[in-house]
């Protein structure tokens, strides 16, 4: 069931605040932003997708009502320093950073997209600091050919870039009833990004192998993938639950790319019956 809509002004002001949200924390020398919402333990630890922030989690956020969250901004996206690396172990020891920075105990990390090979790598590298993982609309190794939509729309960018460019229209396609507030947020959070890193990223996020990673996951796993993903389809999600043992696969219908974007509810209840399967 999708969430009810706020009112235009209603989420206007909730979008236009979020920026002003952001807290700041020193990981190995990097200020890395990250929004923070108080809770109950375990805390849920939210990684974001290629050219998104901590923004994209701000429709899912109000449906984990009463749970801790901590959405961080990936180095190189939104508020966060971009530092010298883009590679996912690079977003990874980040993340391992702010676990311990914020001395979180074992987290629940939800991982979007990259954010989920980000999650893998992270649990792979760090098992005594993650307590489960989320991985939503993820990979084990993109594997995008050169006439790939993302591929190209990526290398035809040049600065500045507009958030009204119809690229958008692609990458950020999802259902009707996403807020166009949010939507505009999350193009102007990415226009922001300059054009040549897009494209740093981009090459890193195709050139990664998370394979043998996610064999060497132990914790608890959750998969959630939209039956309509146009980037990571069934045969993405098939590996994934293969490589990572004893994990969960739970389809999102009808849903695209952005799942939560597009069912946050749906979602949000997901988690948290994996949250309380755990708990009991």
């Amino acid at each position: 069931m999708r969430s009810a809509a706020l009112d235009l002004p209603a989420q206007e002001a909730e979008q236009g605040a979020w920026a002003g949200r952001k807290r700041f924390a020193d990981v190995g020398g990097l200020d890395l932003a990250y929004v923070e919402v108080g809770g109950s333990e375990p805390p849920l630890v939210l990684v974001h997708g290629f050219t998104d922030t901590s923004r994209s989690f701000s429709l899912l956020a109000p449906h984990l009502s009463g749970r801790r969250l901590i959405m961080p901004d990936l180095r190189g996206h939104g508020a966060s320093q971009t530092g010298k690396g883009c590679a996912v172990a690079d977003f990874a020891e980040d993340i391992a950073g702010l676990i311990r920075s914020l001395r979180l105990a074992r987290p629940v990390v939800v991982g979007h997209s990259l954010g989920g090979m980000v999650a893998i790598q992270l649990a792979a590298r760090h098992p005594e600091l993650v307590g489960g993982l989320v991985v939503l609309a993820g990979t084990l190794k993109a594997d995008f050919a050169p006439c790939n939509p993302l591929v190209a729309g990526v290398a035809a960018l040049r600065d500045p870039i507009s958030p009204t460019d119809p690229f958008y229209d692609w990458w950020h396609a999802c259902g009707p009833g996403v807020p166009q507030a949010f939507l505009a947020g999350i193009a102007k959070d990415a226009s922001a990004m300059p054009a040549a890193r897009w494209r740093a990223i981009l090459v890193e996020i195709r050139r990664t192998d998370l394979g043998a990673a996610a064999r060497a996951v132990q914790a608890r796993t959750l998969i959630i993938a939209g039956t309509g993903d146009p980037l990571f389809g069934k045969a993405h999600q098939q590996a994934l639950a293969e490589a990572l043992a004893g994990s969960r696969l739970l389809w999102a219908k009808d849903c695209g790319h952005n799942p939560h974007w597009e069912e946050p509810a749906f979602i949000a209840d997901a988690i948290a019956r994996m949250l309380e399967n755990a708990e009991a």
